[in-house]
């Protein structure tokens, strides 16, 4: 890698724009031309998803689109942001099994305790083995500085819990590859902002946002034959990525008396965290809320999501994710504005106006229904 990174020198160019550059543009090329085999594979091997009770579509298409977006990052996150892997042995180990996880249920299905045997082991070994952990709340309910051993269990239900909840809002054409595209770009930007200790960081942000467009222009094709979805190998590979990075932000603003490493200080860091995520958290809690409500198992699957309640309302699958993306970027704008605001009052603030876009679509179609019934 040292000789790799001395070829990119010669240019003369920082060799960190050149990595972005480079980066980008291969993840981008490698999921490009890596979908059109992946759909034909698939078509003649019948490895099609078949609508059903939480389907959006009404013909089979192809799920497999995560084993490109994995094609891609496994191989260009190794070698344009390999200080990643040499600072956090098991991140490489846990792609792999959830790759193998995801392709396995998105082909057979695989009953659901053996995929969380799957993100228990996965997360234990970025927890435990990485030490990519939260440690401190800076104050939320009064907490500050966690026990060790709290703060394993805490990271690790909390790697599991994004693993699922992002997992759930791909229900729709461009809902989970958007919503991924915006938090990587967020994410990619504090990174930067926030020095060069956290280029890797950066650099493996923008290889997910090369990788996840590429998927976009076949999942958001009109064209049935160059459609393709991402699958659960897809949207449980991205979400343990962004609750990877979304930790790992957490994790920058705590002192932890490290020679050379500039650390830094902001209170609201994990509220932040949790707008920039709030779409995945939010969906996921209010579905549960309203299957305990109903006497339902928290595990059935219905049509209570977001992206449902809009398709309701009669509009098409990109309108849908557009505006669920807006509105819940315009919540991440807000948390920024407030971002020195009481960390409490803030998180209120956050989750308030998260679960009052979760029912905005509710409202309206009520609306409509009592105007239509007067008429």
């Amino acid at each position: 890698m040292k000789n790799f990174e001395l070829f990119l020198a010669q240019s003369g160019l920082p060799i960190f724009y050149i990595k972005i550059g480079l980066g980008f543009l291969f993840s981008f090329l490698i999921t490009f031309f890596s979908i059109p085999t992946i759909l034909r594979i698939s078509r003649k091997k019948n490895l099609m998803d078949e609508p059903g009770i939480r389907s959006s579509h009404l013909r089979k298409i192809a799920n497999l689109g995560g084993i490109a977006i994995f094609y891609s990052i496994g191989i260009c996150a190794p070698i344009f942001a390999y200080e990643l892997f040499d600072l956090y042995k098991f991140l490489f180990a846990s792609l792999v099994i959830l790759l193998y996880v995801g392709v396995m249920d998105d082909i057979v299905v695989m009953r659901a305790y053996k995929k969380l045997v799957a993100q228990v082991v996965v997360s234990c070994l970025v927890v435990i083995g990485s030490d990519i952990r939260i440690r401190n709340l800076f104050g939320i309910f009064g907490i500050y500085e966690i026990n060790y051993f709290v703060s394993v269990v805490f990271s690790i239900i909390t790697f599991i819990i994004l693993i699922n909840a992002f997992n759930l809002i791909d229900g729709i054409d461009g809902l989970a590859g958007g919503y991924s595209l915006v938090c990587s770009s967020l994410f990619g930007i504090s990174y930067y902002r926030l020095g060069s200790y956290n280029y890797p960081l950066v650099i493996l942000s923008v290889i997910i946002i090369g990788s996840v467009l590429a998927f976009l222009y076949y999942n958001l094709s009109n064209y049935r034959s160059s459609k393709i979805f991402m699958g659960d190998t897809g949207s449980m590979l991205l979400g343990f990525l962004l609750a990877f990075t979304s930790i790992s932000f957490i994790d920058i603003f705590i002192d932890k008396n490290i020679p050379n490493i500039p650390r830094y200080h902001l209170k609201s860091a994990p509220v932040v965290a949790v707008a920039i995520l709030i779409l995945p958290i939010v969906d996921t809690l209010n579905v549960i809320i309203i299957r305990l409500i109903n006497k339902k198992s928290p595990f059935d699957a219905d049509r209570n999501h977001i992206h449902h309640k809009l398709l309701k309302l009669n509009l098409t699958h990109r309108r849908s994710s557009g505006y669920i993306i807006l509105y819940y970027l315009f919540i991440v704008g807000l948390a920024y504005l407030l971002r020195h605001t009481n960390v409490n009052l803030l998180l209120f603030i956050i989750l308030f106006l998260g679960f009052f876009g979760a029912y905005i679509p509710h409202f309206i179609y009520t609306l409509r229904h009592i105007k239509n019934t007067k008429n």
